[in-house]
């Protein structure tokens, strides 16, 4: 038996999440009454309300999507030989080299003509005159030296002002992509999330007056329950492939009651290096605990219902098992572990925050990694901004933003591949975007 979660409910989520509120506050301006008590469920918006939530969410993602592909072309022409800063850093480069060379062909007549100075010094039949001539020749070509030198410090500085703002131009369109990257998955999640409160208020509508049958106490609304957490231990930051890896998870209620049934949801979810390919189906997660030392599967629903009742400031620890298959490629995974209850009473609730865990996935030894192709990030998704979903535990952090200072001054330099990493790990939270909305469908309609 999993949780039920009313239409009400799953729309406070979504509109409290800033993300969605971009694009579907709109359709909920005239619904929401302006003062409440900050506790109140925000009243439950019609279909029609929903619909146009959804159109206007459609429409920011599609805007989103377009934004990313236009940073995307502005990164390749900033990595591009023939860009004209590149152009005038290379053209810089040249005119120092060429200083710095007439630098050394002064500097080497100098020499000459101090050697044939002392050469006439020693000469007892040079005359005045040669001598005269070849101080002469000396002091000019010291004159030309130092002028040579000037010149060739002036090029050098002048080459690295160019090769700076060639370098900085770079970074800031990565930058710009890496922002707009984050803009669409945003975009995705609120359209994703109103996409599920529509769907989910079309079958509040048909089911309306006939009840669900399920038998589990009523029509509670389920809450978030701060008192109720998961804290994930033992998980390290990086798995290779062919291998297995066991960590835990600590449900503790803090809720300040007994809970009469708690179940606990665990999911994980990978992608290729470049973010584009999703291989989480070469992952694999199982559980076990002291009462049931047996490896299990997790439910199709992504539960596992090992813990049962947990009375107040009570613990239950439940061992998990991660097996990466030997053909996983190299890449990013992440691990959800959240934790639900329910009440003979009818009541029912979730954990805040879910416990949010990445790692880094090496390929096998021996199987080079394959090269990652760039694309805008159309097909993913992840959690939006004050969603719930928050990391904790012992995972890794994510890199938000890519400044690549160490781009070269000049031409692409394997620029295509440090563009698909540019936000590499914080693509593999793509698949992120769904679990609230999987969580808590799973629980609704059990």
């Amino acid at each position: 038996m999993k949780i039920r979660r009313i239409l009400a409910t799953a729309v406070a989520v979504a509109v409290t999440t800033p993300a969605v509120m971009l694009s579907v506050t709109p359709a909920f301006a005239d619904t929401k009454p302006d003062t409440k008590p900050a506790a109140q469920t925000p009243a439950k918006p019609t279909v029609k309300e929903l619909e146009k939530a959804v159109a206007e969410a459609e429409k920011a993602y599609d805007a989103a999507v377009l934004a990313e592909r236009t940073a995307y072309e502005a990164v390749e022409a900033a990595v591009s030989d023939t860009a004209p800063l590149t152009v005038a850093a290379k053209a810089a480069r040249k005119a120092a080299d060429d200083a710095a060379a007439a630098k050394t062909t002064a500097d080497k007549a100098v020499t000459d003509a101090q050697a044939a100075l002392d050469a006439l010094t020693e000469d007892e039949d040079a005359t005045a005159e040669d001598k005269a001539a070849a101080e002469k020749a000396l002091a000019d070509a010291k004159t030309a030296a130092a002028t040579a030198a000037t010149t060739a410090t002036t090029a050098e500085a002048e080459y690295e002002a160019a090769a700076e703002l060639a370098t900085d131009a770079k970074v800031e369109a990565f930058k710009a992509l890496n922002k707009a990257r984050n803009a669409t998955k945003e975009a995705l999640a609120a359209k994703t999330a109103a996409e599920a409160a529509l769907e989910r208020a079309k079958k509040e509508e048909e089911n309306q007056g006939g009840g669900d049958g399920d038998g589990d106490g009523g029509e509670g609304e389920c809450i978030d329950e701060p008192g109720l957490t998961t804290v994930v231990k033992g998980l390290p930051s990086s798995v290779t492939a062919g291998t297995s890896t066991t960590f835990s998870v600590r449900v503790a209620n803090g809720t300040g009651k007994d809970l009469d049934k708690v179940l606990t949801y665990a999911s994980v979810h990978a992608t290729d290096k470049s973010g584009a390919k999703d291989i989480a189906k070469y992952l694999k997660l199982t559980w076990s605990t002291a009462k049931s030392p047996k490896w299990q599967k997790v439910d199709g629903d992504l539960y596992i219902d090992a813990i049962g009742a947990l009375k107040d400031g009570a613990q239950a620890d439940i061992k998990l098992r991660l097996t990466v298959d030997a053909k996983t490629p190299a890449g990013q995974g992440l691990t959800f572990i959240a934790g639900d209850y329910f009440n003979k009473d009818g009541s029912c609730g979730l954990t805040q925050d879910a416990a949010v865990d990445e790692f880094d996935i090496k390929a096998a030894a021996g199987k080079p990694a394959p090269k990652p192709t760039p694309k805008p990030s159309t097909s993913t998704t992840a959690p939006a901004a004050g969603s719930g979903v928050t990391p904790q535990g012992s995972g890794s952090s994510v890199p938000a933003t890519t400044t690549s200072s160490t781009l070269a001054a000049t031409g692409s330099s394997d620029a295509t591949t440090q563009l698909a990493l540019a936000s590499g790990a914080a693509v593999a939270l793509g698949a992120g975007a769904m679990f609230l909305v999987r969580r808590r469908k799973a629980g609704a309609d059990a």
